[in-house]
């Protein structure tokens, strides 16, 4: 009975056997099978994600890439604010502005030759050309912003007519400014240059009629708003006025609007065509600056464009 009970659930117990082996072998197949897939999907993610992460740093790379550092020497007033005024949108259009205020300005066309800044913003063009020579400055011109008219300022005078004979008058000595106040002198009818100067330069040697005999006092620019407690009176520079916190609206005269003196953006010849300068100079002439320039400055600013 017992070998017999045996035997006849062997092939019970082989077919159970059996198919326990074939799912055993299927569930290993289909694991088999399903890990490549899965293998494959983590694949994929691996790489989706690694492909995001190439496609984001591709992009990073290309904004990277298309921002551009622009250093422009400046003045500090008004030159340095409106560069620090059109920051943001240069930003925008991928530039990153930097802006370099030098000690010494005189120092600015030096620093551009030498290729410490990219640009300059603090000079007009008779001033370029009375030293571009001489320095062996090969600059190109890119775009005209403002005029800084220039004034007779005192402590001691309300009025030009108050002017007496032999009165002492301060002056910038640096060639064109110093042409540019004996001009202004003349056109107020103060003294009279002689005919056929062909520069824009001049000195008190220069002229050719003196009425009142006024005594003039060739000084550094910078220095003249100090020298006025000793003087009856300086013809000097905008942004020098500015910075010493002279009321620009205290000259006794001042040049008016069509000055051929618009200070501009100068650069080495041949960077006039590079795209972030282009930029500059769009961002410079936009109707935003020319509203600050009026609205922060008045009179002692216009906008040249």
């Amino acid at each position: 009975m017992k070998k017999r009970g045996l035997l006849r659930l062997l092939p019970s117990l082989l077919i159970i056997g059996s198919l326990l082996a074939g799912c055993g072998s299927g569930s290993s197949a289909t694991g088999s099978a399903n890990q490549p897939a899965q293998g494959s999907t983590s694949g994929t993610k691996a790489e989706s994600s690694g492909s995001g992460t190439s496609s984001a740093g591709t992009e990073g790379a290309a904004e990277n890439k298309q921002e551009v550092t622009l250093k422009v020497g400046a003045a500090p007033v008004p030159h340095a604010e409106i560069l620090e005024f059109i920051k943001p949108k240069l930003k925008e259009a991928g530039v990153q502005l930097e802006v370099i205020v030098l000690d010494d300005e005189a120092q600015l066309n030096p620093a551009l030759k030498d290729g410490q800044i990219d640009a300059n913003f603090f000079q007009h063009v008779p001033y370029l050309d009375s030293v571009r020579a001489e320095k062996g400055f090969d600059f190109a011109v890119t775009t005209k912003v403002h005029v800084e008219p220039i004034g007779l300022y005192s402590q001691k005078l309300k009025s030009k007519d108050e002017l007496k004979d032999g009165a002492k008058i301060g002056i910038p000595n640096n060639p064109s400014n110093e042409y540019r106040a004996l001009v202004l002198l003349q056109q107020q009818g103060l003294i009279k240059l002689k005919d056929g100067l062909t520069t824009y330069e001049a000195t008190p040697k220069d002229i050719a009629e003196n009425p009142k005999n006024l005594q003039f006092v060739e000084a550094e620019a910078a220095t003249l708003p100090r020298a006025l407690p000793d003087l009856d009176g300086a013809v000097i520079n905008t942004n020098v006025v500015l910075e010493a916190k002279i009321d620009p609206n205290s000259a006794l005269f001042r040049e008016d609007k069509d000055s051929p003196y618009a200070n501009v953006i100068t650069v080495r010849k041949g960077d006039e065509n590079r795209e972030e300068i282009k930029k500059l100079d769009a961002a410079l002439q936009s109707p935003e600056v020319k509203k600050f320039i009026e609205e922060k400055y008045g009179v002692a600013v216009v906008p040249a464009f």
